[in-house]
C-alpha cells in the first residue's frame, strides 16, 4: 500500500510530494494533464512563497529556471499615471518575482524521481474515490486501476474531482469574476524595466506584465453588465485605445502575435471542511483564491509545509489511521486564518476596482486630481500589501 496519494501535481501536490519522499515517506502523484503547459498558471511568487521555496530548500530549483524579478508596480488610469511602487517594497525585502510554473513543476518532480519510493502517473484520470467503513481508502483512475492507500491529499485545483467525489461543499464569495487572458510578442520596454502595469480606462481595465519566458501577458476583466461580444472586437485596437501611446503603438504593431483570448472563470471560496477520514484538501480545492496579487501559488506552498509539518511525524511511524484523521482538522486550523485573511484582501482589492468601474465621477476625480491624491493612494495601496506579500501568520518547517 502506498502511503499517500496526491491529486494533482500543480505547485501545491509537487511540492508536497517532494517533501515527503525526501521524508522517506512513499508518494503517489497522479496529473491528469499530459503537459503542464497550460494557457494559464501563476507565476508570482511573493516574498512568503520565496521564503516557503527557501525553508523547503528549493531557492536553487527557481535559479536555474526561466524567472525574473518584477522592477515596479504601476497604476495608470485613463492614460495618466496615477502612481508607481518599485520593488522590493520592504527595504532589504524580496522582490515578487515570476517564475515559469511549467519549468518549476517539471524541475520538482525530477528531483522527487530520484526517489525509489515515488511514482508519477501522468496523463492519468481519477474517476472516483475508494471507501471503506466510512474511510477513504483509495482511488479508482480511468484505467480502470484502483490505488489503497493511507491518505490522499486532493491538490487539484479549483475545479478539485477530489472535493467533488468526497462530497465536500465549497462556499463561493460574490467577487468571483470572468478575465479573458491574452498573450502577446514582447516589447524591448521590458527588457530594462519589468513592470507590472495596472491599466483602468473608462469601465475597463486590464493587468499587463511580461512573463519569465519572455512574452507579455494580459488579463482583461470582464462585468457583469458588458454588452460587447468579446469573440468579435478588434483586440489591438481595443487595448490600444485604452493604453497610454508607448504601449498602444505596440499593441498596433503587433496586432497579429495577439493570441485569441481565453476565457477563465474566475471562481473564489472555501471549503468549511477540507479533510474527511483518509483525505485532505490542499490549495486551491479547498480554497481558490483570485488571481489579486498572485496568492494561489503563495497559500498553496505555505500550505504545504503546514500539512507537511503535521503529517510526517505520523506517517513515519506509520502510525494507525485515527492518528492521521486526527491531524486533518489541525491542519485546517492553523491555515484558515490566513487564507481568511487574504481573501478579505483579495475582496478589498477588487471593491477598489469595483467603484472605479462603476463611478465616472470617481475615475474622473481620480484623473483630474492624479497629483494631489498620489501620495496617500498610494499609502493605502502599501498598507493593503503588507500582508499579501509577507503572509499573515508564522509559517515554519519543522520537520
Amino acid at each position: 500500500m502506498t502511503q499517500v496519494v496526491i491529486v494533482g501535481a500543480g505547485p501545491t501536490g509537487a511540492a508536497l510530494a517532494l517533501l515527503l519522499v525526501q521524508r522517506g515517506i512513499s508518494v503517489k502523484l497522479i496529473e491528469s494533464s499530459r503537459s503542464f503547459r497550460r494557457v494559464f498558471r501563476g507565476e508570482g511568487l511573493m516574498p512568503s512563497g520565496l521564503d516557503a521555496l527557501e525553508q523547503m530548500g528549493l531557492l536553487s530549483v527557481v535559479e536555474r529556471i526561466p524567472h525574473r524579478p518584477l522592477d515596479a508596480w504601476e497604476f495608470i488610469i485613463d492614460k495618466r499615471s496615477l502612481f508607481r511602487v518599485d520593488e522590493p517594497i520592504e527595504p532589504g525585502g524580496k522582490p515578487c518575482t515570476l517564475v515559469s510554473q511549467p519549468a518549476l513543476l517539471e524541475a520538482l518532480i525530477e528531483e522527487a524521481s530520484s526517489y525509489p519510493h515515488f511514482e508519477f502517473l501522468q496523463g492519468v484520470t481519477v474517476q472516483d474515490l475508494l471507501w471503506s467503513d466510512r474511510r477513504v481508502c483509495g482511488v479508482k483512475l480511468g484505467d480502470e486501476r484502483s490505488l489503497d492507500t493511507d491518505l490522499i491529499v486532493g491538490a487539484d485545483g479549483r475545479n478539485s474531482i477530489v472535493r467533488q467525489r468526497a462530497n465536500l461543499p465549497i462556499e463561493h464569495q460574490s467577487h468571483s469574476f470572468d478575465i479573458l487572458w491574452f498573450k502577446l510578442a514582447d516589447s524591448p520596454r521590458f527588457e530594462t524595466e519589468n513592470v507590472f502595469y495596472s491599466i483602468l480606462h473608462g469601465r475597463h481595465g486590464f493587468g499587463l506584465f511580461r512573463s519569465s519566458e519572455g512574452n507579455l501577458q494580459l488579463g482583461w476583466a470582464l462585468h457583469e453588465d458588458d454588452s460587447i461580444d468579446w469573440k468579435q472586437v478588434n483586440w489591438s485596437e481595443t487595448l490600444a485605445e485604452a493604453s497610454p501611446p508607448w504601449l498602444a503603438e505596440h499593441f498596433r504593431q503587433n496586432a497579429q502575435t495577439i493570441e485569441r483570448p481565453v476565457l477563465l472563470s474566475v471562481v473564489v471560496g472555501r471549503c468549511p471542511h477540507w479533510y474527511a477520514p483518509g483525505l485532505l484538501l490542499l490549495g486551491d480545492a479547498a480554497h481558490p483564491m483570485s488571481p489579486i496579487r498572485a496568492q494561489g501559488i503563495n497559500m498553496a506552498l505555505r500550505d504545504v509545509i503546514v500539512a507537511a509539518n503535521h503529517l510526517v511525524p505520523i506517517l513515519r511511524e506509520e502510525s494507525e489511521h485515527a492518528a492521521i484523521d486526527e491531524a486533518l482538522p489541525q491542519i485546517q486550523a492553523e491555515r484558515e486564518p490566513e487564507i481568511i485573511r487574504a481573501q478579505q484582501l483579495q475582496s478589498e482589492e477588487a471593491a477598489q476596482a469595483q467603484l472605479l468601474n462603476k463611478s465616472a465621477i470617481v475615475r474622473w476625480a481620480a484623473r483630474q486630481l492624479a497629483p494631489l491624491i498620489r501620495k496617500p493612494v498610494r499609502l493605502s495601496w502599501l498598507r493593503r500589501q503588507r500582508e499579501l506579500r509577507q503572509g499573515v501568520t508564522q509559517v515554519q518547517l519543522t520537520v
